[in-house]
């Protein structure tokens, strides 16, 4: 009797485990996750990019095409520092503004898994191949975005392009030529004629060519003054420090930095290293009783001086053109 009863538990405890297996056989097949059950739906798309995003973007690469092109035109017309910057930084931020919103709202941003039609079913390789044919979605009008990419790239090309063009010959001409003449009068920022007589020991004053563009880096000379009996000068620089005028470039060898120190010793324990025009930038310093020599810093070469004379009217005045090419050292080793 007692082996019926085994027997009879076990046939019982196979039916329960059929029982538990074909439930959940069931239940696997019902929840099926609605992504696996897209996947095999022939009609399913990717979705399409608004498209007022695709206008926004396009619009936005055409501003920054005209914003590159604007720099360009003020570099030529008028180059003023502010307006480019403001120009430049505009340009990029259009640009950085188009592409964010490319990525986030054109390009798509999905992850799908590819679906392998049963062998032999004409009706899913059909639908397949109706999907490949129509390509990715997320980026329609491919043609006016890349036209309008095309724009911005040739805006943003001219923009780099057009100053590295200024550093070239036509930059090395304008310092070899100069600004300064022989009997060229010295004026300062206003355009007022500078008499020798305002030269004072001590200070310094910067001068400008009668007529000329201010902003040429030739023009600006720093103007000094000291006892004519300790001028060094060569013999060849005779007579081109009136009454111990002195003028040199106001653009330091070293980097094109604006000079504007001036050491003039006034303490007896100083008064053994003399007057000198001082780059505020890298320290440069340049001894202004013997030509302009370079006494201390990274500056390469002297600095340029330019030979006054001094009318009957008082008025200094260019006797010549610059002992030297304007600018670093390097720019004149290319002339």
């Amino acid at each position: 009797m007692s082996g019926e009863r085994e027997q009879k538990a076990r046939r019982r405890g196979r039916l329960r485990s059929a029982i538990v297996m074909l439930t959940l056989w069931r239940l696997g097949g019902l929840r099926r996750s609605p992504n696996q059950q897209d996947e095999h739906d022939p009609s399913r798309r990717e979705r399409k990019a608004p498209g007022w995003a695709q206008r926004l973007v396009m619009a936005l690469l055409v501003l920054v095409a005209f914003s590159a092109l604007a720099f360009v035109a003020l570099f030529a017309l008028d180059p003023n520092t502010q307006l480019l910057g403001a120009c430049l930084g505009v340009t990029l931020a259009l640009l950085a503004l188009a592409l964010v919103l490319a990525g986030r709202l054109l390009v798509p941003q999905e992850t799908s898994v590819e679906h392998r039609p049963r062998p032999g079913d004409a009706r899913e390789v059909r639908a397949v191949h109706e999907r490949a044919a129509a390509g990715v979605e997320g980026v329609t009008r491919r043609g006016l975005l890349l036209s309008a990419a095309g724009v911005a790239g040739a805006g943003l090309t001219a923009a780099a392009a057009i100053p590295v063009i200024a550093l070239g010959p036509g930059l090395e001409d304008q310092l070899r030529r100069g600004p300064w003449r022989a009997g060229r009068a010295l004026v300062d920022e206003h355009g007022n004629a500078i008499l020798a007589e305002n030269v004072v020991e001590g200070s310094f004053l910067t001068a400008f060519p009668q007529g000329a563009d201010q902003e040429d880096l030739g023009s600006p000379v720093v103007l000094v003054r000291v006892d004519p009996s300790t001028l060094q000068f060569p013999s060849s620089r005779a007579g081109w420090a009136p009454r111990g005028i002195l003028a040199y470039s106001k653009i330091c060898t070293h980097a094109a930095c604006a000079i504007s120190l001036y050491r003039s010793p006034l303490s007896p324990s100083t008064q053994s290293r003399g007057p000198a025009l001082v780059c505020p930038c890298h320290y440069s310093t340049f001894d202004v009783l013997d030509g302009g020599s370079v006494e201390f810093g990274p500056a390469g070469r002297p600095l340029p001086q330019l030979p006054l004379q001094i009318d009957s009217a008082g008025v200094l005045r260019a006797a010549g053109g610059m002992s030297g090419p304007i600018g670093p050292a390097w720019w004149g080793d290319s002339q």
